[in-house]
């Protein structure tokens, strides 16, 4: 199937008026990218490269209808939200992937005002202003607020689409409140850490750096 660079720039070109310039546009035909443009939230996709089961290609061929949905940074080493198109291409089922940052997923539903996590055999609701920082550890979730642990049993992907934007995610592993960000340091290595008010340290991760700085403006 003969396919010109020409063809695949004028999908590309129908998108340019209304999507940012983070944006990364990817067209693929069977389970294979065949074209791809890089924006400034860049998955390093590269033509011929097979689609990845789970991906937002992988399901827009799967359901054959447009599909939208933040994923984390398991496939691609960074986290993005994908929009999918199934569209034709010389007879063939194709699919174009707008890529984006995270941040520009759609409006937040029914953000949450208080977390409510378990302490020994109790369990307490705690405002969400009064949370630090949110933990993955070991399979479970943690939440650190006026210098208390507690339990969640709500995955950090699902709670990073509700809490509120002084929230970011800055590591896999991750969530911090912004409000208590006291400074961002570098450790011996050159590695960015962020220093919360009461001196814990947790680290930024590389797939992550791009959101930070963007919101952080550093």
């Amino acid at each position: 199937m003969e396919i010109t660079k020409d063809q695949l720039k004028r999908y590309s070109n129908l998108l340019e008026e209304w999507i940012p310039k983070e944006a990364s546009i990817a067209i693929a035909v069977k389970d294979q990218y065949i074209y791809y443009y890089a924006g400034e939230h860049d998955l390093q996709l590269q033509e011929g490269q097979k689609v990845q089961p789970g991906s937002i290609a992988d399901l827009v061929f799967k359901n054959g209808c447009r599909t939208e949905a933040v994923l984390d940074d398991n496939l691609f080493q960074i986290p993005y939200y994908g929009v999918g198109y199934p569209i034709e291409i010389n007879g063939e089922n194709a699919v174009l992937v707008v890529i984006l940052p995270p941040k520009h997923a759609v409006p937040k539903q029914s953000l949450v005002r208080f977390l409510t996590g378990k302490k020994e055999e109790e369990w307490k609701p705690v405002p969400i202003e009064k949370i630090e920082y949110l933990e993955s550890l070991q399979k479970k979730i943690w939440f650190y607020a006026e210098g208390e642990a507690y339990k969640t049993t709500i995955p950090l992907k699902d709670l990073q689409r509700k809490l509120p934007d002084d929230f970011i995610r800055i590591h896999r592993s991750y969530i911090v409140n912004i409000s208590f960000i006291d400074r961002i340091i570098r450790d011996f290595s050159s590695n960015l850490l962020v220093v919360l008010t009461d001196d814990t340290e947790l680290p930024i991760s590389q797939s992550y750096m791009a959101e930070v700085r963007a919101v952080l403006g550093f």
